[in-house]
Protein backbone atom coordinates (compact mmCIF):
# COMPACT_ATOMS: atom_id res chain seq x y z
CA UNK A 1 0.00 0.00 0.00
CA UNK A 2 1.52 3.12 1.05
CA UNK A 3 5.13 3.90 2.41
CA UNK A 4 5.05 5.44 5.92
CA UNK A 5 6.97 8.30 6.51
CA UNK A 6 8.08 9.05 10.33
CA UNK A 7 5.60 12.17 9.78
CA UNK A 8 2.83 10.76 8.86
CA UNK A 9 3.02 7.85 12.07
CA UNK A 10 3.60 10.48 13.78
CA UNK A 11 0.27 12.18 12.77
CA UNK A 12 -1.89 9.07 12.85
CA UNK A 13 -0.60 8.76 16.72
CA UNK A 14 -1.62 12.07 17.82
CA UNK A 15 -4.87 11.78 15.77
CA UNK A 16 -5.44 8.43 17.69
CA UNK A 17 -4.57 9.91 21.04
CA UNK A 18 -6.94 13.11 20.89
CA UNK A 19 -9.68 10.40 19.46
CA UNK A 20 -9.12 8.22 22.67
CA UNK A 21 -9.01 11.59 24.63
CA UNK A 22 -12.39 12.78 23.22
CA UNK A 23 -14.22 9.25 23.82
CA UNK A 24 -12.31 9.08 27.54
CA UNK A 25 -14.49 12.61 28.21
CA UNK A 26 -17.67 11.42 25.88
CA UNK A 27 -18.03 8.30 27.83
CA UNK A 28 -17.38 9.87 31.37
CA UNK A 29 -20.67 10.03 33.39
CA UNK A 30 -21.98 13.55 34.29
CA UNK A 31 -21.53 15.09 37.69
CA UNK A 32 -24.31 17.06 38.91
CA UNK A 33 -23.38 19.51 41.74
CA UNK A 34 -25.61 19.74 45.24
CA UNK A 35 -26.56 21.89 47.58
CA UNK A 36 -28.98 21.22 50.67
CA UNK A 37 -31.37 23.67 53.07
CA UNK A 38 -33.60 22.92 55.98
CA UNK A 39 -37.97 23.30 55.99
CA UNK A 40 -38.99 24.39 59.40
CA UNK A 41 -42.48 22.75 59.88
CA UNK A 42 -44.42 23.71 63.20
CA UNK A 43 -48.03 23.18 64.72
CA UNK A 44 -49.51 24.82 67.54
CA UNK A 45 -51.93 22.32 69.64
CA UNK A 46 -54.60 24.34 71.33
CA UNK A 47 -56.46 23.89 74.22
CA UNK A 48 -60.07 22.64 73.13
CA UNK A 49 -63.07 21.16 75.25
CA UNK A 50 -66.61 19.54 74.03
CA UNK A 51 -69.21 18.89 76.66
CA UNK A 52 -72.18 17.02 76.18
CA UNK A 53 -75.04 15.74 78.54
CA UNK A 54 -77.13 12.60 79.24
CA UNK A 55 -80.37 13.88 80.88
CA UNK A 56 -81.93 13.27 84.31
CA UNK A 57 -84.99 11.50 83.93
CA UNK A 58 -86.96 11.33 87.44
CA UNK A 59 -89.80 9.15 86.09
CA UNK A 60 -93.17 8.98 88.13
CA UNK A 61 -92.82 10.99 90.76
CA UNK A 62 -95.29 10.16 93.41
CA UNK A 63 -96.16 13.55 95.44
CA UNK A 64 -97.70 11.71 98.12
CA UNK A 65 -95.30 9.10 98.53
CA UNK A 66 -93.85 11.46 101.34
CA UNK A 67 -90.63 9.91 100.24
CA UNK A 68 -87.72 11.61 97.97
CA UNK A 69 -87.24 10.68 94.43
CA UNK A 70 -83.30 10.37 93.51
CA UNK A 71 -82.25 10.05 89.69
CA UNK A 72 -78.66 10.33 87.87
CA UNK A 73 -77.28 12.15 84.43
CA UNK A 74 -74.59 13.16 83.39
CA UNK A 75 -71.87 15.28 81.36
CA UNK A 76 -68.89 13.69 79.31
CA UNK A 77 -66.24 16.03 79.06
CA UNK A 78 -63.40 15.91 76.17
CA UNK A 79 -60.23 18.28 76.40
CA UNK A 80 -57.10 18.66 75.20
CA UNK A 81 -54.66 16.64 77.06
CA UNK A 82 -53.32 18.24 80.12
CA UNK A 83 -56.13 21.19 79.51
CA UNK A 84 -57.53 21.57 83.34
CA UNK A 85 -61.22 22.30 83.08
CA UNK A 86 -64.46 23.07 85.39
CA UNK A 87 -67.83 22.47 84.43
CA UNK A 88 -70.30 24.70 86.26
CA UNK A 89 -74.17 24.57 85.85
CA UNK A 90 -76.96 28.05 86.45
CA UNK A 91 -80.58 27.53 88.19
CA UNK A 92 -82.05 26.51 85.09
CA UNK A 93 -84.85 28.37 83.42
CA UNK A 94 -87.78 27.77 86.21
CA UNK A 95 -89.47 30.96 87.37
CA UNK A 96 -87.73 31.67 90.70
CA UNK A 97 -85.46 29.18 90.90
CA UNK A 98 -82.02 29.25 92.69
CA UNK A 99 -78.75 26.92 92.49
CA UNK A 100 -80.30 25.46 95.58
CA UNK A 101 -83.78 24.66 94.62
CA UNK A 102 -84.25 24.52 90.87
CA UNK A 103 -87.56 24.36 89.23
CA UNK A 104 -89.72 22.21 87.03
CA UNK A 105 -92.85 23.79 85.16
CA UNK A 106 -95.80 22.57 83.85
CA UNK A 107 -97.53 25.75 83.15
CA UNK A 108 -97.38 27.72 86.25
CA UNK A 109 -97.17 24.69 88.47
CA UNK A 110 -93.63 24.36 89.64
CA UNK A 111 -91.90 21.26 90.91
CA UNK A 112 -88.67 21.92 93.40
CA UNK A 113 -85.61 19.98 92.67
CA UNK A 114 -82.10 19.80 93.36
CA UNK A 115 -78.65 18.66 91.08
CA UNK A 116 -75.66 17.58 93.27
CA UNK A 117 -72.44 16.56 92.50
CA UNK A 118 -71.75 13.53 94.55
CA UNK A 119 -74.14 10.58 95.59
CA UNK A 120 -74.86 11.49 99.17
CA UNK A 121 -76.77 14.28 97.54
CA UNK A 122 -74.80 16.89 99.98
CA UNK A 123 -72.75 19.20 97.48
CA UNK A 124 -75.42 21.34 95.47
CA UNK A 125 -73.79 21.70 91.45
CA UNK A 126 -74.04 25.26 90.64
CA UNK A 127 -71.07 28.04 89.51
CA UNK A 128 -68.84 27.42 92.69
CA UNK A 129 -69.26 30.99 93.25
CA UNK A 130 -68.74 31.81 97.07
CA UNK A 131 -68.45 28.00 98.16
CA UNK A 132 -71.94 27.94 98.14
CA UNK A 133 -72.31 25.32 95.37
CA UNK A 134 -69.51 23.04 93.62
CA UNK A 135 -68.17 22.43 90.05
CA UNK A 136 -67.27 19.25 88.54
CA UNK A 137 -63.75 19.72 87.06
CA UNK A 138 -60.63 17.69 86.36
CA UNK A 139 -57.57 17.69 83.56
CA UNK A 140 -58.38 16.81 79.97
CA UNK A 141 -56.60 13.33 78.86
CA UNK A 142 -57.94 13.99 74.76
CA UNK A 143 -60.46 11.04 75.61
CA UNK A 144 -64.33 11.20 76.81
CA UNK A 145 -64.03 12.22 80.87
CA UNK A 146 -67.54 11.31 82.29
CA UNK A 147 -69.12 12.90 85.76
CA UNK A 148 -72.15 11.59 87.22
CA UNK A 149 -75.05 14.59 87.93
CA UNK A 150 -77.13 13.12 91.08
CA UNK A 151 -80.56 14.80 91.10
CA UNK A 152 -83.58 14.71 93.70
CA UNK A 153 -87.06 15.23 93.43
CA UNK A 154 -87.62 16.05 97.86
CA UNK A 155 -91.07 15.24 99.33
CA UNK A 156 -93.57 17.25 100.48
CA UNK A 157 -94.66 19.21 97.24
CA UNK A 158 -98.11 17.53 97.38
CA UNK A 159 -100.35 20.10 96.58
CA UNK A 160 -98.79 19.98 92.54
CA UNK A 161 -101.06 18.13 89.98
CA UNK A 162 -100.11 15.44 87.62
CA UNK A 163 -98.13 16.72 84.43
CA UNK A 164 -95.27 16.47 82.60
CA UNK A 165 -92.84 19.12 84.50
CA UNK A 166 -90.02 20.24 82.39
CA UNK A 167 -86.67 22.17 82.52
CA UNK A 168 -83.80 22.98 81.04
CA UNK A 169 -80.35 23.79 83.19
CA UNK A 170 -77.40 25.20 80.62
CA UNK A 171 -73.84 23.64 81.62
CA UNK A 172 -70.80 25.69 80.86
CA UNK A 173 -67.91 24.39 80.68
CA UNK A 174 -64.34 26.98 81.32
CA UNK A 175 -60.83 25.62 80.58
Amino acid sequence: MFAQTPRSTRNIRIATLAGAALLALVAQPAFAATTTSTLGVSADVTSNCVVSTSPIAFGDVDVTSGSNVDGTGGISVTCTSGTAWAASADAGLGTGASLTTRKMANGANLLNYALYTDSARTSVWGDGAGGATATLSDTGSGAAQSKTIYGRVPSGQTSLPAGQYLDTVTVTVTY
